[in-house]
């Protein structure tokens, strides 16, 4: 299992999510602690600006922005859509 941490700009910006997304993303955070549901969440290595950071998807539109940390650790830095990535 994954320890899951969380930026402050990742908690202001899933505390601004209308409720029914706020409640997927805690769901899909919960899957993605278990590492068998990785596939399922199409986690990814990003590139560019992005290059040690991943992503999982939380629906078609949302992604969910991470960093691994020591051990375990992952450390969620930003949700949104794929304007995240500009």
């Amino acid at each position: 299992m994954l320890t899951i941490s969380f930026k402050t700009t990742f908690v202001r910006q899933i505390n601004n999510l209308e409720k029914a997304l706020a409640e997927e993303v805690l769901e899909k955070i919960d899957l993605f602690k278990d590492l068998k549901n990785h596939k399922t969440l199409k986690v990814h290595k990003l590139h560019g600006k992005f290059a040690e950071c991943y992503s999982f998807s939380v629906n078609y539109k949302t992604r969910i922005v991470f960093e691994y940390g020591i051990k375990n650790e992952v450390i969620l830095l930003a949700i949104g859509d794929h304007d995240l990535y500009k």
